[in-house]
């Protein structure tokens, strides 16, 4: 017997009205809406709850810490400045700040005496109007600098534009004058003004938990204590204010510091976005608040402008992170009542300057010729070039050779006494021995001759033997007209 049909199930209404199968004018089942897992559900309502908590945590936590910021008012009455560019320029200071930091710790990290209310560093720090690249630019506290014309803030007397070291323009007139002679020199129009100290520094280290570095070579300075032999280090605040405020591992003194400080503040950045830690609201406020607990900011430089840093810096990753120094033209530049000072080079410079005020990268990412590693950059290094055979010409072939290989050469070659030489030498003084054997590298087969008391100016007599400049580059310094190092390249055996 036919089994007798089943009485229908009641079928509750369609939520929606469902969509023909199949092309026009062919039956066709009607289409039934898929129903999406509950797990996707569940993540996009997570997502949405995390995000709004962000916003919402980050802008009270900031509005919170906002008010405790100390302030300064560096652009009042300004005149005069540059035009504005793209993208976002801050100064950024790093001053002394010792009486903040317990005797203990002063004792350990050899940070005795009064403090000095100077600017140990000083540095540009350019913001890409698309929010997906920094790059940093370290102002050497010694340049040669003129001010503008100002009243001295501890006298109120009136001084004409004069000759002074960098560092000196706050020391006289405090943040406005140090923009206002930074501006002078750059013709890069300053958005803000950061001014950080040794207290806030050593906190954003440990915050993080540490910053690794690496080393090939040992570094030791009895002046800050700093003992690192080679290989990888964790360093936790008190250490890392050793490691870039070293000036005496090596005869690049003030130089070398820079880079060290450029390599830190790039493995900063790796840290930072490689943990997570701009990406999690919690830490992001830990990290803001060591960050803004010891520093003084202009008075524009308030919540909105700190969210959208956190903002942008959620987009950087360590590629897109660059840093390099002013290009130096002559070292040791004598100036009347003032001492000795750096010289920018001023067509470099100024390409340098000009790349910030166009919001373009400071060097375009090319594949690495072949270079052989030696453990101080050429840029650090001086040259004076003697022709020590008697081929008319040699000398400047020589001297242009190694300034074209990066070296800092007098582009001043002379003859040498003796004109029979024939095998190269490199005559250098024993505290500069890192700097002979770079410069040794860059010419194959040349003879090391230590000379007491030469100096920091290193000496080539080109001998008969003379074939070619090798390339060489110094660990973790990428190539290019601006020795750029980026945060990608900072790790151990790149």
């Amino acid at each position: 017997m036919p089994t007798p049909p089943r009485s229908p199930r009641p079928q509750p209404a369609p939520q929606r009205r469902p969509r023909p199968s199949g092309p026009p004018g062919r039956p066709g089942r009607p289409a039934v809406p898929r129903r999406k897992p509950r797990w996707v559900l569940r993540a996009v309502t997570t997502l949405s709850v995390v995000v709004l908590a962000s916003a919402g945590i980050g802008h009270a936590v900031l509005s919170g810490l906002d008010a405790d910021i100390a302030r300064v008012d560096p652009f009042k009455d300004m005149k005069n400045r540059p035009r504005a560019g793209h993208g976002t320029n801050i100064l950024l200071v790093g001053t002394d700040g010792r009486e903040k930091i317990s005797a203990a710790e002063r004792r350990r990290y050899r940070l005795g005496g009064a403090p000095c209310h100077c600017t140990d560093t000083i540095m540009i720090v350019h913001i890409s109007e698309d929010r997906r690249r920094a790059s940093v630019v370290s102002l050497p506290r010694d340049s040669y600098a003129v001010t503008p014309p100002h009243t001295d803030r501890t006298s109120g007397k009136r001084h004409r534009g004069h000759p002074v070291k960098l560092n000196a323009a706050y020391a006289e007139g405090g943040p406005e004058l140090t923009i206002r002679t930074v501006e002078r020199m750059t013709r890069v129009k300053i958005d803000h003004y950061l001014e950080v100290d040794f207290t806030s520094f050593m906190k954003t280290v440990d915050v993080v938990g540490g910053v690794e570095i690496c080393t090939a070579d040992p570094l030791k300075d009895s002046h800050t204590g700093l003992d690192l032999p080679p290989g990888r280090h964790l360093l936790q605040g008190g250490q890392a204010l050793q490691y870039v405020r070293a000036r005496y591992v090596d005869g690049a003194s003030d130089l070398g510091r820079m880079k060290r400080q450029q390599r830190f503040m790039a493995a900063l950045v790796a840290r930072a976005t490689s943990s997570g830690i701009l990406l999690n609201p919690l830490k992001f406020r830990d990290v803001t608040r060591a960050v803004l607990g010891s520093v003084r900011a202009d008075k524009g430089f308030g919540t909105d402008e700190l969210l959208g840093l956190g903002r942008a810096m959620r987009n950087f990753s360590p590629a897109s992170s660059e840093f390099t120094t002013v290009p130096i033209g002559r070292m040791g530049y004598a100036v009347k009542g003032v001492g000795s000072t750096l010289k920018w080079d001023p067509v470099r410079s100024e390409r340098l300057f000009r790349a910030l005020r166009e919001d373009r990268p400071l060097s375009a990412r090319r594949p690495r010729a072949a270079a052989v590693l030696v453990p101080v950059a050429p840029q650090q290094i001086r040259v004076q070039v003697e022709n020590g055979t008697g081929t008319p010409g040699l000398g400047r072939r020589v001297d242009a050779a190694l300034a074209g290989a990066g070296f800092r050469t007098t582009r001043a070659p002379v003859n040498a006494k003796d004109r029979t030489v024939r095998r190269t030498v490199v005559a250098y003084d024993p505290r500069w021995d890192r700097s002979a054997k770079s410069l040794a590298t860059a010419l194959p087969g040349s003879e090391l001759r230590a000379v007491k008391g030469q100096g920091a100016t290193l000496k080539v007599v080109v001998g008969a033997d003379y074939r070619q400049v090798r390339k060489v580059r110094a660990e973790n310094q990428s190539e290019g007209e601006f020795g750029v190092v980026r945060g990608d390249e900072v790790r151990c055996g790149s």
